[in-house]
């Protein structure tokens, strides 16, 4: 069980996070309708549901916009999404996987390929970049659910892959086909967990330098700030000090 720090080392960016709060809460709730439109609306009977639900309490979202948004699926009014995944490049050759939800497939298609442009990117066919990753499932556990030992064993009994811990937390990798099962386990051994989603984890990496990272961050965030994107992933891998420099600049 090796670990992989690196690749998740620009995931969690929690001051921009707080900014976007409400953007933040649009997204979950639209993958809460969704996953109940698309399956049953009991989280208990809908893999799915219970994880977009179980991410949204772990983002802090209040129990009342949860609850509206699997009414709303119920309720006959939910627009109809297409999910959708783009590919490309940012600038320095660094892959980018953005996956959106949408309800007009032509809108969301011109403002990621515009996006892409704008920040000397450039947008490629599906698949161009989805060699570089691994579709895998991800459970984040808070640093006090357990010592490294204590998590690192619960996740072998429960299935995983890989388990890394820090100051931060414990990051738990499981298959993508076992996140459900191996969530349930964990939660059994350890309690709730903070997140557990389906993640794409590179498995070759973009080093870059403090310029390089700021180009990337800069599509990133545009990408981010586009209510039809869901989430973006890159393989982008900074050295720490790089990371350091990048957190002071952007206080």
């Amino acid at each position: 069980m090796a670990g992989h720090s690196k690749w998740a080392n620009i995931q969690h960016r929690k001051g921009r996070q707080d900014k976007l709060r409400g953007k933040l809460f649009s997204k979950l709730s639209k993958e809460i309708t969704i996953a109940a439109k698309m399956g049953d609306p009991d989280p208990d009977k809908n893999p799915r549901l219970r994880l977009a639900v179980k991410e949204a309490k772990g983002q802090s979202m209040p129990k009342d916009n949860i609850e509206r948004a699997i009414k709303k699926a119920t309720g006959g009014d939910a627009e109809d999404y297409d999910e959708i995944r783009y590919e490309g490049y940012a600038p320095g050759g660094v892959a980018v996987i953005v996956e959106t939800m949408t309800d007009n497939k032509n809108r969301t298609a011109s403002t990621v390929r515009s996006t892409f442009s704008k920040a000397g990117g450039n947008l490629g066919e599906t698949g161009s970049v989805g060699f570089m990753f691994d579709r895998k499932g991800q459970i984040v556990y808070p640093a006090d659910a357990g010592d490294a030992d204590t998590v690192m064993m619960a996740a072998i009994e429960a299935g995983a892959e890989d388990c890394e811990s820090s100051d931060d937390g414990h990051v738990i990798i499981c298959a993508d086909t076992d996140l459900h099962e191996v969530s349930n386990a964990l939660e059994a051994e350890l309690g709730e967990s903070e997140s557990a989603k389906l993640i794409w984890q590179p498995n070759i990496q973009s080093e870059v330098d403090l310029e390089g990272l700021e180009k990337v961050m800069r599509l990133v965030d545009a990408l981010e700030d586009d209510d039809d994107v869901q989430t973006v992933t890159t393989n982008l891998d900074a050295p720490d000090e790089v990371m350091q420099a990048y957190a002071e600049s952007e206080g």
